[in-house]
This record gives structure tokens, sequence and C-alpha cells, in this order.
């Protein structure tokens, strides 16, 4: 009896020393910083000076009548809808193309696949060179093709930017999302493609009908990975634009940088970050719980 006590004992100390690492990584990273963000939003400092001044409620309160935190708010969602649809509506048709290609699978899959493991960074920087008015390559194009008439300020024209923007993250993101929708069709039972082909389903009523129900899961991950990709893309709108022209262009993080760092609003900016946690929150639960719904067990 007592040596069975003691044993659990040694097993409960080391079962404690493997999470002891992880469970003080995640405290000091995690919610340690959490913690004091929440604190640090109820207050006026500039990120650098050791007068922390408690403010209460005031930055929450601009926020909520803030022009700008509402533009910001918009161009956000804006942004993370358009490339929602269109990043999963691609991803999907690269995912079938590679399925059902006979030859240069594995071409195909790694050249669409690519795009993903260029950086942020780098892909803003392509682009911008791409979207340039004088020696872009969009532009050339289109004097090539004598349209000289259609040539555009791409990053310039405010009524633009923030689909160019998406344009980029579409390319950049697609391939990830085409690699979670490829596994998932692959595990399609063959049997009930081939059941549904000798009734006499056409290849459109295949894939509504069986196909589609059956890879829901992956649409929930990847709505919801593309939901939360939107809501904090950064890189692309730091590079190519830094926000403007104006504020045309500048989202819930962007505008959290630019108060924080650039103008000295720590506190301020830090409050736009807890909102932008609880939004993500909300929206994440929302999707979750309409996807979940309709997924269906393989």
């Amino acid at each position: 009896m007592n040596q069975n006590n003691s044993s659990g004992k040694k097993f409960d100390k080391t079962a404690f020393a493997f999470i002891a690492p992880a469970f003080i990584f995640f405290t000091l990273f995690i919610i340690v910083p959490t913690v004091s963000s929440v604190y640090y939003s109820f207050t006026s400092w500039d990120g650098i000076s050791p007068n922390v001044k408690f403010i209460g409620l005031a930055n929450y309160k601009e926020i909520f009548t803030s022009a700008r935190f509402g533009n910001a708010l918009k161009n956000t969602v804006i942004l993370t809808v358009f490339i929602s649809i269109f990043e999963n509506s691609i991803a999907l048709g690269l995912a079938l193309i590679v399925d059902n290609v006979r030859w240069g699978k594995n071409f195909f899959r790694s050249a669409f696949y690519i795009p993903v493991l260029i950086s942020g960074i780098v892909s803003g920087f392509i682009w911008k060179i791409m979207y340039n008015y004088n020696f872009g390559t969009f532009n050339a194009i289109l004097g090539n093709l004598g349209l000289d008439g259609w040539k555009q300020d791409w990053l310039g024209n405010s009524a633009l930017t923030l689909l160019m923007i998406g344009v980029v993250l579409i390319w950049k993101g697609a391939g990830y999302y085409m690699i979670i929708y490829l596994a998932s069709l692959q595990s399609v039972s063959t049997d009930l493609i081939e059941a549904a082909q000798i009734d006499g389903a056409s290849p459109f009523q295949r894939f509504k009908a069986i196909t589609l129900p059956l890879i829901s899961g992956a649409f929930t991950i990847n709505l919801t990975l593309s939901l939360i990709n939107g809501l904090k893309v950064f890189d692309q709108i730091n590079v190519m634009t830094d926000g403007g022209p104006g504020f045309t262009s500048e989202t819930l993080v962007y505008l959290l940088y630019k108060v924080g760092f650039n103008e000295g609003r720590q506190g301020f900016g830090t409050a736009v970050g807890i909102m932008l946690l609880f939004i993500i929150i909300i929206l994440n639960t929302i999707q979750q719980k309409f996807l979940r719904s309709r997924e269906v067990q393989m």
C-alpha cells in the first residue's frame, strides 16, 4: 500500500516536471502580458516614461467616439470579408485542380504553395513594385495592350487600395488553405462518388451532394483561420501603404501600432488591442457555432 502511494507521488512529480516549462512559458509570455495589457488600457502612458497615469475608461470612451477607430473597424471588416470569401473560393478551386489532374500533381501542389513560404514583408515589397504607376508590371501590361487609359495608381487611389491589399493577401494565403482542402478531398470515400456516378449524377451534382458536405470540416478550419488572419493583417499594409492614402487602408491592428508606437499613446493603443481581442472572440464564436452545426461526420 505504501509502495503504491509512493509510486503515485513520484508520478505526480515527474508529470509536473514535464508540464512546468510549458506552464512557466505560457504564464510569462501569455498570461502576464494579457493581464498587464488590461491594466495599461486604463492608463495614459507613452510606453517609455515611468509615469503611468490611471485614467479609468477614458481610452474606451475615446474608442467609441473616435472617427478614426470607426474607419479602421470598417476597413478591417471589409478586408476580412473580402479575403475570407475569395481566399477560400480560390483555395478550393486550386485543391480541386490538384486533386483531379492526371499528371504533375506534385508540381501543381508545390507551385500553388510557394507564395505561402514568402514572408509578408517580402510579398508586400514585391507587389508594391508591381503596383507602381511608372514602372509596375500591371501598368506596363496595360500599356503594351494599348490600354493606357486603364492605368491606375493602384495603391494611391483610395477606392482601390483595400482591394489591392486584399489581392496580395489572397495570393499569399490561398495555397495554405488549398492544402487543407486537398487533404479533406482525398479523404472522401471513392465508393460514394462511384455509386452516385452509376446512378447518373453529373460531376456538379456529385460535388454538391457528396463532396461539399463531407469537406465541411475543412471549411470550418479555413474560414476560422482566414477570419483571424484578416482581422490581424499588418505586414502588407506596413510595407505597401503605411495605412494610407490618409487613413483609407488603416486597420485595427495598424491603428494599434500607429497610436501605440508612432504617436506614443500606449494606453490608447492597448485599449484598441483589447477591443480587437473581444471582436475576434465574438466573431469566432458565432462563426464556429454556425459552421459546426453544418458539418457532416464521416
